[in-house]
């Protein structure tokens, strides 16, 4: 019965409160009657359980899921179970994140020789396709990594349409199709 009232108290501006309730199967004075009592003893508790969740989630930085919060707050001597701490805060929309460790994705092998300076740091070049440099970078996405490789000829000077360029074949396939992305 609660929520229909609660669904016509939402919608009372939206719509006439007699022909909801008309609607809904309710009495107008039933609904009115709800409406005009205070809050019950276990709302009350919920909206300071509430209050008192918003304030361990926010001072954890938001990376305490319900396990955590409840764990603060017997710390701090307010009584709740587990599973209502759960239900406050997805009530809330309260969603926990959790900061991942740094990870190193290469690992130098020690053992293997240094890879020798070819160039000797001279960049420059008479003509083009004499001197080729190339970068690898990647991304860390919801999916995995996403790599990134750039090739470049020494004498080109970084241009839109090189970029453009470098840009089109990196998202075309073995195969000549262009990627969907």
């Amino acid at each position: 019965m609660t929520e229909k009232y609660e669904f016509i108290d939402g919608e009372s501006e939206n719509f006439p409160v007699q022909q909801m309730c008309t609607w809904a199967g309710v009495s107008t004075s039933g609904f009115y009657h709800w409406r005009s009592r205070p809050l019950s003893a276990t709302a009350k508790r919920r909206a300071e359980l509430r209050a008192v969740i918003l304030q361990v989630f926010s001072d954890s930085q938001e990376t305490y899921g319900y396990r955590r919060v409840h764990a603060a707050l017997q710390r701090l001597n307010v009584q709740a179970g587990a599973e209502l701490v759960r239900a406050l805060m997805r009530e809330l929309g309260l969603v926990p994140c959790q900061p991942r460790p740094w990870r190193a994705t290469t690992i130098a092998d020690d053992a293997a020789p240094a890879t020798p300076d070819l160039l000797a740091r001279d960049f420059t070049a008479d003509a083009p396709g004499r001197k080729l440099g190339s970068d690898i970078t990647y991304v860390h996405t919801w999916a995995g990594f996403l790599y990134q490789v750039f090739m470049w000829s020494a004498i080109a000077q970084p241009t839109t349409a090189l970029v453009w360029q470098s840009m089109t074949v990196a998202r075309t396939c073995d195969d000549g199709r262009e990627d969907v992305y």
